[in-house]
């Protein structure tokens, strides 16, 4: 039913320049939409914390701490031609006890929404669950980036199948030259690459990423293990580096400098697939179980990398069928068996590459940008269906 009418849409998220990956993430979802002849450029209103100096991009902000902005800025955007507005959603962003501010803000939005959700704790606290299944039942549709969170969402948070859509995390696609190549243009030739990277923080669970590489430095002298990225904001803010310098003190009570290197900034896209191309194998030894959805593993699965990673929910979905290898949690050892594993055979770790790829090519930004419009034309028109019926 669509008419040709290009159709306005807006995103609540963070947006950069505050740093972010639920801001990253908008960004690049946003930049793929443009290119879609359907849909006008996609506005955004900034959940801010502070002062940024935002692009035009950006037509409101939202007062992440301030209750009555929800309000006030919910009302406004009833007054705009914005259609259809997505709310990404993760707890920390939004303002009020595990982010309740944005039920104020839902309960005074006159137009249909569209909800992805970032996070999906299959044992949340009673408050947690209340906004994720208030928010459920308010959406015309809610996101999940992963399939093994569908159950979750019926289960706990009392979501309808019927409303529930799966959409991959996106990865940005460039031309690289070979991984050989890559690591020659970066001093790294006749080393093995291993990689993490992400914002900092002790649940990244870095500390056994680190004592499993000094395992496998006793056998394999030329490994190299990248922790790239800078310390998260909050944590920065609450406790400095110490995590940080935890990290640095460990490298080097078990002499790994010469195996261990921090690649300390907020990196941008191109440099990060710079190193996942150079990376022989990609490592997330994260701590927490129930995660759903991790930017940096949708990336290195883009990039067909092998990935060796605790079992946290995400990880067992993107890692079966034979594309990487899981190790227990908070256990050295058992990541530094499954690297060992890759390294002592490089046939097994061209086919798991060659499977990861496959997965890969179907999470490129162009490919969620046109499930995404997909989802925003269906909606828009069932809304004019239902707005259009005579009671």
């Amino acid at each position: 039913m669509n008419t040709g009418k290009k159709r306005n849409i807006a995103f609540l998220s963070t947006y950069p320049t505050r740093e972010c990956g639920l801001a990253t993430f908008t960004q690049d979802l946003i930049r793929e939409l443009d290119k879609i002849t359907l849909l006008n450029s996609p506005s955004v209103i900034a959940v801010s914390d502070k002062d940024y100096s935002y692009s035009d991009r950006v037509i409101m902000e939202i007062c992440q701490h301030d209750r009555k902005s929800y309000i006030d800025t919910a009302k406004k955007i009833n007054s705009t031609d914005i259609e259809l507005l997505v709310i990404e959603h993760e707890y920390g962003i939004f303002g009020g006890e595990a982010g309740e501010y944005i039920l104020d803000f839902v309960d005074n939005l006159e137009i249909p929404f569209i909800t992805t959700l970032h996070t999906v704790l299959p044992n949340p606290f009673e408050k947690q669950r209340l906004i994720l299944k208030e928010l459920g039942e308010k959406s015309t549709k809610v996101v999940t980036m992963a399939k093994n969170t569908i159950p979750v969402l019926e289960r706990v948070y009392e979501i309808p199948s019927s409303k529930i859509e799966m959409i991959h995390h996106g990865v940005p696609f460039r031309i690289l030259p070979s991984r050989e190549k890559l690591k020659e243009q970066h001093g790294m030739k006749d080393r093995t690459v291993i990689s993490t990277f992400g914002l900092l923080s002790p649940g990244k669970g870095l500390e056994y990423g680190i004592e499993a590489i000094s395992k496998i430095a006793e056998k394999h002298k030329d490994v190299v293990y990248f922790i790239l990225g800078q310390t998260h904001p909050t944590i920065k803010a609450q406790s400095g580096e110490s995590y940080r310098e935890k990290l640095i003190g460990l490298v080097q009570r078990l002499n790994l400098e010469e195996h261990v290197r921090f690649v300390n900034k907020y990196l941008t896209k191109d440099e990060i697939i710079t190193y996942l191309q150079m990376s022989d194998i990609y490592m997330t030894p994260y701590l927490g179980k129930d995660q759903a959805v991790s930017g940096t593993l949708a990336y290195a699965v883009g990039y067909g990398r092998v990935v060796v990673s605790t079992p946290y929910s995400y990880a067992k979905e993107m890692l079966s069928d034979g594309r990487g290898l899981l190790a227990d949690f908070e256990d050295s050892a058992s990541l530094a068996k499954q690297i060992q594993y890759v390294l002592d055979n490089p046939e097994v770790k061209k086919e798991m590459e060659k499977r990861t790829l496959s997965l890969g090519k179907t999470m490129m930004w162009d490919k969620v940008a046109k499930d995404y419009t997909k989802l925003f034309m269906n909606t828009l028109d069932k809304n004019k269906l239902s707005d259009s019926k005579v009671v």
